[in-house]
């Protein structure tokens, strides 16, 4: 298998972690994306969105973060990261959705504005998207944090792909501003993904 990844980006990042903890088989490939590698033509016939991550397993050909997770889980036997429990995965699919629809958008807001912009010259902060981000990221991660609420992990004492799929984001939340300091569970829950071997390794 192979993944194409940059380590900058949010979305590769949570695909590369997990691919880290299965100890699955895959090369991790570049995609330069300063230099609009994924606006190749070749590119874009992996994926036509021009994006990372992409995984290419003997020509099944899979993009967006969160479903390449679920089946770089679903072909390591005896894996836990994605229970096959029905209720317990619906609540693991459940956090995967809200990272892809609410809580990393969110964040995208922020990471373009504050440090984005400041790497490709794009100007200055936009006062009223960086208002409008913070507030985004604001109310994401007040349910996050009530949720953490004395759990070790996102579905209490198992360590899950939801786990992966939530902590990607907040990977820039220095440079981007994220407004996130002020929430004790999250920032808990947090240093202890840090702490794990598939977030060193990316780093």
């Amino acid at each position: 298998m192979r993944l194409y990844h940059h380590p900058q980006s949010v979305n590769a990042r949570r695909a590369v972690m997990t691919a880290i903890h299965l100890d699955a088989k895959v090369d991790l490939v570049f995609v330069d994306l300063a230099k609009g590698a994924q606006r190749d033509a070749a590119y874009l016939r992996l994926n036509p969105n021009g994006k990372v991550p992409v995984l290419d397993d003997d020509g099944f050909v899979l993009w967006e973060s969160h479903a390449i997770m679920q089946y770089l889980a679903d072909k390591t036997p005896e894996q836990t990261l994605y229970p096959t429990d029905i209720p317990t995965r619906a609540d693991v699919n459940r956090w995967l959705f809200w990272s892809a629809h609410h809580f990393t958008p969110a964040v995208g807001v922020l990471n373009w504005e504050n440090m984005v912009k400041k790497i490709i010259g794009a100007g200055d902060p936009d006062p009223m998207a960086v208002k409008r981000g913070e507030a985004l990221v604001t109310d994401c991660a007040a349910i996050l944090d009530a949720h953490l609420a004395r759990k070790r992990w996102v579905l209490g004492e198992q360590f899950t792909l939801a786990d992966y799929a939530l902590a990607a984001p907040l990977m820039a939340a220095v440079p981007a501003k994220l407004p996130v300091t002020g929430f004790a569970n999250l920032t808990q829950w947090f240093g202890r993904v840090r702490a794990l071997d598939a977030w060193k390794k990316t780093e």
